[in-house]
């Protein structure tokens, strides 16, 4: 087994990779070694000098949205991914720029975006760096130059929500990526290409497609549509994208993904009979070389809620009831921490982070013990826990397997769900749309915000048993040094609030890194949780760190930059609050120098008078405005102070005056923002602008009176995510 595994290493141009545990001098995949552990085996910086750390260099990487992306280094050579699927080459020991590439993306991918420009990192094999930009291109780069060596089109069918935003990954002579767009009218799939010219060897769906329309693609989809209702609402999709969380397993051969939530959401609408979904909220386990599945483990049967497998798994070997077994360890979206047999795809142990509503546990067998009428939100309101936005996410979670510590970032909180009013006909499909059709509404401040929701709703709400769970804890965001084997945290600190999500990297010299939204890079003692170092950058960290070193020196590197999920709403605590977003990429050694930080925004000024409303508008055709922004654009456009998106409400006449070629017509389009003249009417459109307009206006009203007291414009406020 060591020598295939030496020859995988080899194939990747990572000779001093994954095969000890931990990465060495070069951190050759996103999560440093082939069990993605997010561990490094370096030592050079450690308690007794981390107070020394500061900045050898720094990279501008040219954009103000969110990053995400954990950097790859090779043989001294620096690559990473930012926005849209650029790529950065750069001297990891100077930071001097080698080459950057950045794709040609067909900017009308952003519509169906549901979570920014992101991008989760580039795979490094064989002289080529592959990345996939958001509009589903996988391209491969010669590794010395940049220049395009082979470019395929992930994408089967662009009339549907497709983007890609995760990390391809290497299996052997394989790379394989899947998309992401469950919230909008998609079936999920992942492909594998050859490295070495960019030819489609398989393709796995995880969704069966209409038994009308024909056999199945693989006799595995023919045993997960018994597990679906043949009168499914196959014209949206399914869902079940696999956007992040695809691993491979060197020892097995075998190519480990995390697939999404369904969509639409609710599987009353999804599949009316029921069903558990298959291969929706899963592990499945692919043979490398065929696509076959080997074995499959849901997560969350039925799923309802947003509740993903899509985020980051560790390969590691763990002692269970005196046996060590090769492991799969994963805190998906739905609240719990699985420890998964990698061999058989049988759970060793399953732990609860957080407060569940879904389910009262699992079984013996790993079986979910479904509590159906806490959480069916389409018989009437239900606050689910954990929230949509999950008990963990996208940030990489850091593994030590020589202190058999799992440190992770968890959010503790629900979220409202509600579906349409009974009686409400079936919404058809919505080309590249979202449709979800469940309104969801993110807050710790739940309370506040009821006496803002129709009187009805809002009976029915304060009616419900997690209301008292609203109550006696809104919320709790920590990061955790965790026991996989117990779900128990040795140690946990708060993080600055519910917003401020992490990646983790931990080191075999007893330090765990990890940055806030609020601008520092924090360094922690791994057996306690104490502060260490702090070192405020002024710019918003949500990404993993790495560390590596080149000619003797020991560097630790993290990239810059607030958005992702909920990305519109910019809380005042953090540091794209106060001084903007620029990204950077930040690389620190010990004695390095200090961190200049970006120069503090601008005050806030009154929003401008808006125009006139045009002939006609109505009180009934604003309010119809109101609904249609909702649905469509305030997944991006949250009108929040500062926010990332503009704000629609601060509009400059001269962008009134052409509203309609900006929505309808795509005059913005290069800069990012989609046309929907296929989705929304004149009318539509005319609808949306008079209410913005009369948003505008009462928003102006009320900050001249603001300015008129004396008081700050962006007085507190109630923050609510409500997309849908």
């Amino acid at each position: 087994m060591r020598g295939a595994l030496f020859a995988l290493l080899m194939l990747a141009g990572c000779a001093s990779g994954g095969s000890q545990g931990g990465a060495g001098d070069d951190w050759p995949f996103t999560g440093g070694d082939v069990e993605g552990s997010h561990f490094s085996r370096l030592t050079d910086i450690d308690a007794s000098n981390v107070a020394r750390l500061g900045l050898a260099w720094s990279h501008d990487l040219g954009t103000n949205r969110v990053q995400e992306a954990t950097p790859v280094v090779v043989d001294g050579i620096m690559y990473t991914s930012g926005n849209l699927g650029r790529v950065y080459a750069l001297d990891a020991a100077t930071g001097a720029s080698l080459w950057t590439f950045e794709p040609e993306v067909d900017m009308q991918a952003n519509r169906s975006a549901c979570c920014d420009q992101a991008n989760r990192g580039v795979a490094v094999a064989d002289g080529k760096v592959m990345v996939g930009a958001l509009d589903g291109k996988l391209y491969a780069l010669d590794a010395k130059t940049g220049a395009i060596v082979w470019k395929v089109d992930t994408i089967i069918d662009h009339t549907r929500g497709y983007t890609s935003t995760g990390a391809p990954e290497v299996a052997g002579d394989l790379v394989i990526i899947g998309n992401a767009g469950a919230e909008y009218d998609t079936r999920g799939y992942v492909t594998a290409y050859r490295v070495a010219d960019g030819k489609q060897a398989w393709r796995f769906f995880t969704v069966p497609h209409d038994p009308k329309a024909g056999p199945q693609e693989n006799p595995a989809l023919d045993a997960a549509l018994k597990t679906w209702d043949k009168d499914s609402r196959w014209d949206i999709g399914g869902g079940g994208t696999v956007w992040d969380a695809i691993n491979y397993d060197p020892a097995f051969d075998t190519v480990y993904i995390g697939v999404g939530n369904g969509g639409p959401y609710s599987i009353k609408t999804r599949s009316p009979k029921g069903g558990t979904n298959l291969y929706l909220s899963s592990i499945v386990a692919l043979d490398r070389k065929t696509g076959a599945v080997k074995w499959h483990y849901q997560e969350t049967p039925g799923d309802s809620w947003d509740f993903t497998a899509t985020q980051p798994m560790v390969l590691a070997d763990v002692e269970v009831d005196g046996k060590v077994r090769p492991a799969i360890l994963h805190s998906p979206k739905n609240g719990y921490l699985f420890v998964i047999d990698r061999e058989t795809g049988k759970p060793l142990r399953i732990n609860a982070l957080v407060r569940t509503n879904w389910t009262k546990g699992f079984d013996k067998d790993g079986v979910a013990q479904m509590t159906p009428g806490n959480v069916d939100f389409w018989n009437g309101p239900r606050i689910v826990y954990p929230a949509s936005a999950g008990a963990r996410n996208w940030y990489p979670a850091a593994y030590d397997p020589t202190r058999k510590l799992y440190f992770a970032h968890v959010l503790d909180m629900g979220n409202l769900m509600f579906g349409p009013p009974p009686g409400t006909p079936e919404q058809a499909r919505r080309a590249r749309a979202l449709n979800v059709q469940t309104t969801l509404i993110f807050t710790p401040m739940l309370q506040q915000v009821l006496p803002t929701l129709p009187s009805a709703v809002r009976d029915q709400v304060e009616k419900l048993p997690e209301m008292q769970w609203v109550k006696d804890k809104p919320y709790s965001s920590e990061l955790r040094a965790i026991d996989p084997l117990t779900g128990k945290a040795k140690w946990t600190v708060p993080t600055q609030g519910w917003q401020d999500r992490m990646g983790t990297l931990a080191t075999a010299s007893g330090l765990v890194f990890h940055g806030t939204i609020g601008g520092k890079l924090m360094v922690r003692d791994a057996d306690t949780g104490r502060l260490l170092k702090e070192i405020d950058t002024g710019s918003s960290i949500m990404a993993a760190p790495m560390t590596y070193r080149v000619k003797g020196v020991q560097y630790v590197a993290v990239a810059t930059g607030f958005g992702g999920g909920g990305w519109g709403y910019v809380p005042d605590y953090a540091a794209a609050y106060r001084f903007g977003n620029a990204n950077r990429l930040l690389v620190f050694k010990l004695d390095g120098g200090p961190v200049k930080k970006p120069d503090p925004l601008p005050p806030l000024e009154v929003a401008a008078a808006p125009p006139a409303q045009k002939p006609g508008v109505t009180a009934a055709m604003i309010a119809r405005g109101q609904g249609l922004f909702f649905q469509n654009c305030a997944i991006c456009h949250s009108n929040q102070l500062r926010s990332t998106a503009p704000d629609l409400r601060r509009m400059q006449p001269a962008t009134h005056d052409v509203f309609g070629a900006i929505v309808r017509d795509g005059l913005l389009l290069p800069g990012g923002m989609p046309r929907w003249d296929d989705i929304l009417s004149t009318q539509d459109v005319d609808a949306i602008h008079a209410w913005l307009i009369a948003e505008q206006g009462a928003l102006r009203d009320r900050e001249m009176k603001l300015k008129a007291a004396g008081k700050p414009l962006d007085a507190p406020s109630i923050a609510v995510m409500s997309n849908f």
